[in-house]
């Protein structure tokens, strides 16, 4: 059964593009090391692979890890365990990076970015880098609000871990290298319990500021394409003059992308502030289709078109053809911001020493000009919201208590795996007219069911999740309120008008 397992892998690899025909005897050899097997024999009548998307790569690499187990290759059958030997699996079908590398930049060359990061794309997936059978699984769906159609994802592609795995990660032996999971020492390492494998992965070089960046997609891929570039260096983030510039930089060499930063500050940032990084990605959001509610000039910035984006976070597009002058807009309106203190508004630059102030940038070009959001933040916290004030509030952690990094900012709700079972759950207590309050996992979502059911008179097993996923779509929306410095009335808009004539 292995014999074949390994064929049909290779084949597979053949028809992914991954093995040359001319490596199938190489690359045969090497797997049957891997399983301790010195005896082997073509397998007759194997099925062609055609379509590598296609293919049930999860069933393949499920029975050469249950053979592993069942030898003893593994310490222990856990999903920890087997994610280090399927990754170490299909890290020998994988070119080298030099190969991968001049693959991307002669079609870059010759076709243009789009069809390099096209391939580049599809590779990361055959090479089972990007599990495309877990991304499956995550729950998504559309939600309408005021503020235009908010993408809602509960994340499920990340597999938990289990108590055994948790405890031989508490006890391994800590490592320095590679400092954290966005090294380039990522590429080819082998894991251990406490740090992914990655020997299926490759990262492409690219020239960032004058500087060696890497570019690759995320493993965890939230939206189509969802890339991530970072620095060679493990240096930590910064929101910068050079922030602006590199980001830039980066979307005059990938026009069809976006990309953005996480704000350099605990709180409104991202999960890895230790390392120098970008998210970008072939993908529109909410918040790039939202318009331009309230248009203002800037004195000595005359030519760049300038406004208030209608959005639940305090946002400010600028646009114009030369980038240049962006930037040197940016950096005034940043500069400014992070000194800014208006106590009316509860905005203070700093307190005891603690700078507060802090944007989240996202540049993209559209059509001639170039754009940037600059999203303003404040990571103040207090007794009442010791979270932070802008930061989604106790009422609504039930659905959504984590940080609003950038890919929240820009209107993708990334929401934890336990609601997939709770709302499902939910929905059936709501059809059985069960009390909410008395169930132990439920009780938190009681006074929102309380909330939005009366509004709907007919509630039935045929639409009962929709509005549930209605409703998350709503909260989200509040969600992105709570982060918003300036809120959306009258009182919010005035204060946000104080700061722009101050710039």
């Amino acid at each position: 059964m292995i014999t074949e397992n390994i064929a049909e892998l290779v084949n597979y690899g053949i028809a992914a593009g991954l093995v040359d025909e001319a490596d199938k005897v190489y690359v045969t050899n090497t797997l049957l090391e891997l399983f301790g097997l010195d005896e082997y024999e073509e397998p007759q009548n194997l099925a062609s692979i055609t379509d590598a998307s296609a293919f049930d790569l999860e069933g393949l690499l499920k029975q050469m890890l249950d053979y592993a187990v069942e030898k003893g290759m593994l310490p222990d059958d856990s999903v920890v365990y087997r994610d280090l030997f399927d990754t170490k699996i299909m890290g020998m079908l994988v070119p080298r990076p030099s190969d991968v590398i001049g693959a991307f930049w002669k079609l870059y060359e010759e076709k243009g970015a789009k069809a390099a990061t096209d391939w580049y794309y599809a590779f990361s997936q055959n090479t089972d880098y990007i599990r495309r059978y877990r991304i499956a699984r995550d729950k998504k769906w559309k939600a309408d609000t005021e503020y235009g159609e908010m993408d809602i994802t509960i994340n499920l592609s990340k597999p938990e871990k289990d108590p055994k795995a948790i405890a031989a990660a508490k006890n391994a032996k800590q490592s320095g290298y590679p400092k954290c999971q966005l090294c380039m020492e990522n590429e080819g390492y082998a894991g251990r319990v406490n740090h992914p494998a990655r020997q299926n992965h490759r990262i492409i070089p690219v020239t960032i500021q004058g500087n060696k960046w890497g570019f690759q997609y995320s493993p965890y891929v939230y939206y189509n394409e969802h890339c991530i570039v970072f620095n060679s260096q493990h240096i930590p983030m910064k929101i910068e003059h050079d922030t602006f510039v590199k980001l830039f930089n980066f979307v005059e060499q990938f026009p069809h992308y976006f990309v953005g930063s996480n704000a350099d500050l605990p709180i409104v940032g991202g999960s890895i502030l230790s390392h120098d990084h970008f998210q970008g990605g072939n993908y529109e959001f909410a918040m790039a289709k939202a318009p331009v509610e309230k248009a203002f000039t800037v004195r000595g910035f005359e030519d760049i078109s300038a406004g208030i984006v209608k959005w639940p976070m305090s946002v400010i597009r600028l646009s114009h053809k030369d980038y240049n002058r962006i930037i040197e807009l940016a950096d005034a309106i940043l500069a400014k911001w992070r000194g800014y203190t208006d106590e009316a508004a509860f905005i203070f630059a700093e307190t005891d020493g603690e700078p507060h102030n802090t944007i989240t940038p996202i540049a993209r070009k559209r059509g001639d000009k170039y754009e940037l959001d600059l999203v303003l933040r404040n990571n103040i916290t207090t007794e009442e919201h010791p979270l932070g004030v802008y930061h989604p509030h106790a009422e609504l952690h039930h659905i959504k208590k984590e940080n609003i990094g950038l890919i929240e900012v820009m209107g993708l709700a990334v929401l934890p795996s336990r609601l997939k079972s709770e709302l499902e759950q939910l929905a059936g207590a709501i059809l059985a007219k069960e009390d909410i309050r008395r169930n132990e996992v439920l009780e938190k979502h009681a006074d929102w069911v309380d909330a939005f059911l009366p509004a709907y008179d007919d509630v039935n097993p045929d639409n009962v999740m929709d509005i549930i996923q209605k409703e998350v779509g709503i909260v989200f929306g509040k969600v992105l309120e709570h982060a918003g410095v300036y809120k959306r009335d009258d009182e919010g808009r005035a204060a946000f008008r104080r700061f722009i004539e101050s710039i």
